[in-house]
């Protein structure tokens, strides 16, 4: 059986960094379902579309492929703000839960798992995963992240306007009626504020080790 790792969270918090170790050290598939989102973003924003336009970006999302997953620009900041505008679309989330499931499913390259990280994967993509992780941190300590993060890419970034549009998209998130950002019942939560990727990394790896001897007993 595929064993699927379903991480969720708010932005910064680290769960990405997490989710890509863990595919590495059990080679595991790993998708940044944020990235789907944010490809839909980059093509309205390249066709100089209203990211707000449903049928427009839901005929971005139907014609997704895997080439534009890998563009850099799906990391700059106005391709972020009009993900979390795409994101709340009901149209383009159903079509990219059948391109996520799938994923889970049937991992690429024939990995035995698949690692998933996003904001509703153990909430809604993947309800039934064997292993769930919700990874946060206090928003004050994300926005030094993520204001780090920008200025190390050359990017400008002012620590207070980071903070208020992390708050901004995680009142979007949780309060969304399609998918919010919500924890899965059965998920273990991995705070990281007081942790480095080190620390986060090897909490995390302690609790899919056990979630994947419990499959085995």
């Amino acid at each position: 059986m595929v064993m699927i790792v379903a991480i969720d969270g708010p932005g910064a918090a680290g769960k990405g960094t997490v989710a890509r170790r863990l595919a590495e050290h059990f080679g595991y598939a790993y998708l940044d379902t944020g990235k789907l989102y944010r490809a839909v973003a980059k093509r309205l924003l390249a066709a100089h579309a209203d990211p707000g336009d449903a049928q427009a970006a839901e005929d971005a999302a139907r014609t997704l492929g895997p080439e534009h997953l890998a563009d850099p620009d799906l990391r700059r900041e106005e391709v972020a703000r009009a993900a979390a505008i795409v994101a709340q679309d009901k149209g383009v989330r159903a079509v990219l839960l059948d391109f996520q499931r799938r994923f889970a499913a049937h991992p690429p390259g024939g990995a035995p798992g698949a690692v998933m990280d996003g904001r509703d994967i153990g909430t809604v993509v993947c309800p039934d995963a064997p292993a769930k992780l919700f990874v946060t941190a206090a928003a004050a300590e994300r926005a030094r992240r993520r204001t780090l993060e920008l200025r190390e890419r050359g990017e400008e970034a002012i620590y207070a306007r980071v903070l208020e549009e992390l708050e901004v998209r995680d009142r979007r998130d949780s309060e969304r009626t399609t998918a919010p950002l919500a924890i899965a019942k059965d998920a273990h939560v991995l705070d990281t504020t007081e942790l480095d990727a080190d620390a986060a990394f090897a909490a995390a790896l302690v609790f899919v080790v056990a979630r994947r001897a419990s499959r085995l007993v």
